[in-house]
């Protein structure tokens, strides 16, 4: 008993630190262009890449202030933004979705180039940039703190708090959106944007300012991932994690407020318990040795959470929150 309740607790504080609010903040982002305007981004991990290395090359290299760092981070998730919005969001979606997957990529690859070494530091990436954030915390940082059973550093649970802040912001930015004149156009245009073309409305401009928004709350949540981990490495930043995003808006519910931020919590909780808990199985007897070996079970958690929404899609298309006819899209 006190094994598996120390699983829950790990599970638990996976489920509410920064890694689960990264995919939050992700997930947001996704939910705003994919959840109401229908726009197929399949790179929004691109843009929390160029928020935690706007903070990390401005602080490290360049010696500016942290808060400095976040506005060139966010700057530069704008930049992205309008640079893959202005040659795509007049055609098909599909087209986007090329656009934004092979750019994440291709980011990737260039920042952990011997090219680019000079600025990222290359595959190594760069570290110690999140002390003056750190320090701003109103409590000890290298003491312990015990909340519900799960034990959190005075660090820790700062980036937890001021990133939940952040995720709460966030919400209520995007319902405060949606039930704006704006919000509605952006769902109509999801519906069908010929129709909304023909009422005098520039759906492009409309695609383009969604795509906008999604693309600063992405690199927010990248911050948050970079000052989490107090590094801020190429391969953190892999294509894997926009689909973990999108299987958090999944279970949440599309166009949803709360659908995302309940996602990720139940993703990044399900993922942590899976994972101790196979391998308390496994240290225990009760799974064989030969059957399932304690390296083996990082990739088989992924095939069980697999496994788990590919029935939640078929029961349950929309998630937990959401409403059936807010996922039939017809991508444009």
């Amino acid at each position: 008993m006190g094994d598996l309740l120390d699983a829950l607790a790990v599970a638990l504080k996976a489920g509410l630190g920064f890694q689960a609010i990264f995919f939050a903040l992700l997930a947001i982002g996704i939910n705003v262009q994919f959840g109401y305007a229908g726009l197929l981004n399949f790179g929004q991990i691109a843009f929390a890449l160029v928020g935690g290395f706007g903070i990390a090359i401005s602080v490290s290299k360049w010696g500016l202030n942290f808060w400095v760092g976040v506005v060139i981070g966010l700057a530069a998730a704008v930049v992205l933004a309008l640079l893959l919005g202005l040659p795509t969001l007049r055609l098909r979606a599909d087209y986007l979705a090329i656009a934004t997957i092979a750019t994440a990529e291709g980011l990737r690859l260039l920042f952990r180039s011997v090219s680019a070494t000079p600025v990222t530091n290359g595959t190594r990436g760069l570290s110690a940039f999140n002390g003056d954030f750190i320090a701003l915390a109103p409590w000890a940082t290298n003491e312990r703190y015990r909340i519900l059973g799960t034990s959190w550093s005075g660090g820790e649970l700062w980036v937890a708090l001021v990133g939940w802040a952040l995720v709460i912001l966030s919400c209520l930015l995007v319902w405060a959106l949606m039930r704006s004149p704006w919000g509605r156009v952006l769902k109509s245009i999801r519906e069908d944007e010929d129709a909304v073309r023909s009422l005098g409305k520039n759906v492009y401009v409309y695609k383009m300012q969604a795509l906008v928004l999604g693309g600063i709350l992405g690199a927010l949540g990248g911050m948050v991932y970079a000052v989490g981990t107090g590094s801020a490495v190429p391969d953190q930043y892999q294509n894997a994690n926009t689909f973990l995003a999108y299987a958090a808006l999944i279970l949440g519910g599309a166009a949803r407020v709360l659908g995302p931020v309940v996602g990720s919590i139940v993703l990044l909780f399900i993922l942590q318990f899976a994972d101790t808990g196979l391998r308390l199985l496994i240290d225990n007897g009760v799974i064989p040795e030969g059957l399932l070996s304690s390296t083996d079970v990082a990739q088989i958690r992924f095939v069980l959470v697999g496994i788990g929404l590919m029935l939640l899609l078929v029961f349950r298309p929309q998630g937990i929150f959401g409403d059936r006819r807010e996922v039939m899209l017809d991508a444009r």
